[in-house]
């Protein structure tokens, strides 16, 4: 599904598996990269609408996770595999993707287990820039679902393109949620003003208005 020229969902419910988050294709002229890659269970089908946005795995430079979960991040080694690409994510959740924690990245809600892998570049801080050919993305560093949880912000088209995945949690103990954190992290997304919202579950959202109603409605 085309959000702008560059910027296209080729996974999630629909476009891959039912189990999978939303995976996003970003195409900053050739030089591409992945927000999140699904359970792994339909890499067949993700690389077939990567194909048809007219990008060969080759092309593929980064494979964004925006947190540790499984719906997020259990087809990560296979697309890695298949694209030599580096995987990014920040490093208060990369632990538990290195460990392969079944229980922290919710890969038990699944049925499923957690491979460990290794993240190649680890985010810090609040803030951080990732170098897409000659496209800059911000990674934010948003706590509260996850301790590591990041959204990207990018320009596309003339618009700021949020990637911000599992805005609506879910909170729970077991996965290290903090409410404090999330509440923080919500009003810190709102505070961009994106004009496109790419979440995770819910589908995208236009307009600084209608984002905004989203997010306020979680807190």
């Amino acid at each position: 599904m085309k959000i702008t020229s560059e910027v296209f969902q080729v996974g999630g419910s629909g476009f891959t598996s039912l189990e999978d988050a939303a995976i996003y294709l970003i195409n900053a002229e050739g030089h591409a990269a992945l927000v999140d890659a699904g359970c792994g269970t339909s890499t067949g089908k993700l690389f077939k609408n990567i194909d048809d946005c007219g990008i060969r795995p080759e092309q593929i430079e980064y494979l964004l996770i925006t947190h540790c979960h499984f719906d997020h991040t259990g087809g990560a080694q296979t697309v890695m595999t298949r694209t030599n690409c580096q995987s990014v994510a920040h490093e208060l959740d990369a632990r538990y993707l290195e460990e392969g924690d079944d229980r922290v990245t919710a890969a038990r809600w699944y049925g499923a287990s957690m491979d460990p892998f290794m993240i190649d570049l680890k985010l810090a801080g609040d803030r951080n820039e990732i170098n897409l050919g000659q496209r800059v993305i911000s990674a934010i560093h948003i706590p509260g679902h996850t301790p590591g949880s990041v959204a990207y912000l990018m320009e596309s088209d003339g618009q700021k393109v949020l990637f911000g995945q599992d805005v609506h949690g879910p909170l729970n103990e077991s996965l290290h949620s903090n409410r404090q954190d999330y509440i923080k992290s919500l009003n810190l997304l709102i505070s961009l003003e994106a004009d496109i919202l790419c979440e995770g579950h819910y589908g995208i959202f236009t307009g600084k208005e209608e984002i905004e109603d989203f997010i306020r409605s979680f807190l």
